[in-house]
Formats: C-alpha cells, sequence, structure tokens
C-alpha cells in the first residue's frame, strides 16, 4: 500500500510540473494509459486519486475493463466535504469512500455519443440517472468535459460527488 501511495505521488508531481490540466483535450497519448493513469495525471483530480487510494480500487480500475468513470473535480469533493461537515479524505473511511467511488463506474466504454436518457447500474450496484434534456446531467451532477479515453475505458469529468440513495 505504501508502494502505490509512494507511486501515485511520484506519478502526480511528474503531471504537476508538465503542466497538463482539466483544459488539456485527449490525445493518443491518453489511450495508452489506463482511466487511473489519466486521473493521477490530472491536479483537478487530486481529491479522487486520493480517496481511490485510501478505498484500495486503484488495482481494480487498472484492470483491462472497459470501464466508463464519471470523475468528479476537486471542486465536486470540496462541496460534498462542505456538505458533509468534513475537512477531507482522511475524515472518511474506505468503507465509507467505497460505495461511493463504485456509484461512480459504469462497466462497458460509453462515450458521450452512446448516452441516453436512461437509468444505468454502476459497479456498486445501484442506478444512476442519465438525463439529456439540458445538457448532460449525471443525477444532480454536470458532465463539464466528456469522452477522455484510455486504454481501459473513458472518463467524463463531472461537477458534483454522486452520492448512492
Amino acid at each position: 500500500m505504501k508502494t502505490m501511495k509512494t507511486f501515485f505521488a511520484l506519478m502526480l508531481a511528474v503531471v504537476l510540473v508538465s503542466g497538463l490540466s482539466l483544459n488539456t483535450s485527449a490525445t493518443n497519448d491518453s489511450e495508452s494509459s489506463t482511466v487511473v493513469e489519466i486521473a493521477v495525471s490530472n491536479p483537478e483530480f487530486s481529491t479522487l486519486v486520493e480517496a481511490v487510494t485510501k478505498a484500495d480500487l486503484a488495482g481494480a480500475l487498472s484492470a483491462d475493463g472497459p470501464f466508463t468513470v464519471f470523475a468528479p473535480t476537486n471542486d465536486a469533493f470540496n462541496s460534498l466535504f462542505k456538505q458533509l461537515g468534513v475537512k477531507g479524505i482522511d475524515d472518511l473511511s474506505a468503507e465509507q469512500l467505497t460505495p461511493i467511488l463504485t456509484y461512480h463506474v459504469v462497466s462497458g466504454e460509453v462515450m458521450s455519443s452512446d448516452l441516453s436518457n436512461a437509468s444505468v447500474a454502476t459497479l456498486n450496484g445501484k442506478k444512476i440517472k442519465v438525463d439529456l434534456s439540458d445538457g448532460v446531467h449525471i443525477n444532480e451532477s454536470q458532465v463539464i468535459k466528456a469522452d477522455i479515453k484510455g486504454r481501459n475505458g473513458v472518463i467524463h469529468v463531472i461537477d458534483k460527488v454522486l452520492i448512492p440513495e
């Protein structure tokens, strides 16, 4: 576990130095990376990476997949922390994080062009609602960047953390 945290910290440092940002468009380089590696390489996902690491889900999300990940930004997590009255990931246990994080992942590679108004099962067994009537919404969150393709799936960036009922 300590080795994995060191690896993620090193990867994050390399990416920070190279200047990747949320506004960087998906390139062929991202298609050679897993969805976890893409998240690690983007400073806007540092809280998500911290949560995935704490919940010990990085290995599962680095598998062949494919996966569709609805990835909340750091700002989305900060809003959730205020709502919960906690300071950050350190105040949450792996047992609390796992059902939340797996609620953000769908089996299969679902590109934005594949979306329709529907309910879709997530990896935690609960369903999320896709609403295309006014932009793209997943439950109450809005997709703010879509189709960041990796070798084992795709990431869609969302502005709120999804909480299973």
